[in-house]
């Protein structure tokens, strides 16, 4: 895909913190918290919200801007229709993975569609190999498949249309279907986490693992992005400039959040959560939080009723909304997060993480056999206690085993 004589824009999942990424450089995304900013849904398929990014509609009208400059009406009409063209085969790409995924029980929450591309937000990432690939692959797939629809219909492909895909002299069909390999060939490029760097790094994983072939792909990918970059530069070409530094911070991403899942299989929930904390009643208001907010470093109070039982969770973001659209008076009831997820004290902190993923939950709820709250575990003490990991630091003393046993 081109803007008037622009470009070539091609699509390419993110890890979670990070934001798991298409047209330059997509991929499965991984991601905490709620759909990206600025961007509108248009409905639901399969289980997964299609939302627009705001910035893709200003990317519309300046490509129809350019196109009525160009050669008028017709010629605009032509330039829209053809990138709305082109993202409909990105969504198409992207529910690919979606539906793959969806085999496997991971679940796709939302797809965001980027002037870029398109961002399919998976809840957690595939741990066996095998179906990394096919979900990988399922993406491509996709675009092979329309491909070949429209030519069986009379689209034609040769070198010619792949490398001019703005002149009007070629077809609607032919230069989409040309788009469609394009997007095959762009995103089968082995640069992690673009769905060729996925395929290599489940091959590898199969015989180094999974953190050393992350490690790997990765280097490859950031190798790649800087390739990209330069030629980007030296060409002129911004899109593909863009895209380099997405793949390499996707990929720098997704290296650490690996890295992260490592050391989360060997840590308790015990040794992570946050244990000494500031709670609130249920009869709080949000005036008596954000005294709280003054006197302690807390960002998140829990709401814990007279048996010790979580209710919620209010956040510093849920408590400054609440002061300015419903006044100090609000009841933090009405504003917290309710129906937190809970884990026991002796779980390992990477069924937390995961918990968290896949419930876009602020933090994760521990609580004792009893079932009452004693602490809880947000992703900022997460990677807290995995940065003091690498550098080496052990509690001391070191915990003895959990008395609430496995969770």
């Amino acid at each position: 895909m081109r803007g008037p004589r622009g470009a070539l824009c091609t699509p390419g999942h993110l890890p979670p913190g990070a934001a798991h990424p298409h047209i330059g450089a997509r991929r499965f995304l991984v991601h905490h918290g709620s759909p990206m900013s600025w961007s509108i849904p248009l409905g639901r398929v399969f289980g997964s919200e299609i939302r627009i990014h705001l910035t893709f509609l200003i990317l519309l009208a300046w490509i129809g801007a350019v196109g009525y400059a160009e050669g008028g009406a017709s010629a605009a009409l032509d330039s829209v229709a053809f990138v709305v063209a082109v993202f409909a085969c990105v969504t198409l790409h992207e529910l690919g993975h979606a539906v793959a995924a969806r085999r496997y029980g991971i679940a796709t929450p939302d797809i965001t569609l980027l002037p870029i591309g398109g961002l399919a937000r998976l809840a957690r990432m595939p741990e066996k190999p095998t179906e990394e690939i096919v979900i990988a692959l399922a993406g491509p797939l996709v675009n092979v498949v329309i491909a070949a629809v429209l030519m069986i219909f009379g689209a034609g492909i040769d070198t010619t249309t792949l490398s001019s895909l703005e002149q009007p002299q070629f077809s609607f069909a032919d230069r989409l279907a040309a788009v469609n390999v394009v997007l095959v060939l762009f995103n089968l490029i082995p640069a992690f986490p673009m769905d060729g760097g996925r395929v290599l790094r489940a091959a590898l994983a199969l015989k180094l693992g999974r953190r050393r072939a992350t490690d790997i792909a990765a280097q490859i990918g950031q190798a790649t992005a800087f390739a990209f970059g330069a030629y980007g530069l030296f060409s002129g070409n911004a899109i593909l400039v863009f895209i380099a530094i997405f793949v390499y911070l996707a990929a720098s991403a997704e290296a650490g959040q690996v890295g992260l899942m490592e050391q989360a299989r060997r840590v308790r929930v015990v040794d992570a959560m946050v244990s000494r904390f500031e709670a609130l009643p249920p009869t709080a208001s949000v005036d008596d939080a954000a005294e709280a907010l003054i006197r302690t470093t807390q960002r998140e109070f829990p709401v814990v009723d007279g048996a010790g039982h979580l209710r919620g969770l209010l956040t510093r973001d849920a408590m400054i909304h609440a002061l300015k659209a419903s006044g100090a008076a609000t009841p933090v009831v009405e504003v917290m997060t309710k129906d937190m997820p809970v884990v026991g004290p002796g779980a390992f902190l990477e069924a937390a993480v995961r918990l968290m993923q896949e419930t876009s939950a602020p933090a994760v709820a521990v609580a004792g056999v009893d079932g009452r709250f004693i602490g809880y575990v947000t992703q900022e003490n997460i990677s807290e206690l995995m940065m003091l990991g690498a550098a080496d630091w052990q509690r001391r003393p070191k915990a003895a085993p959990s008395p609430w046993g496995r969770g």
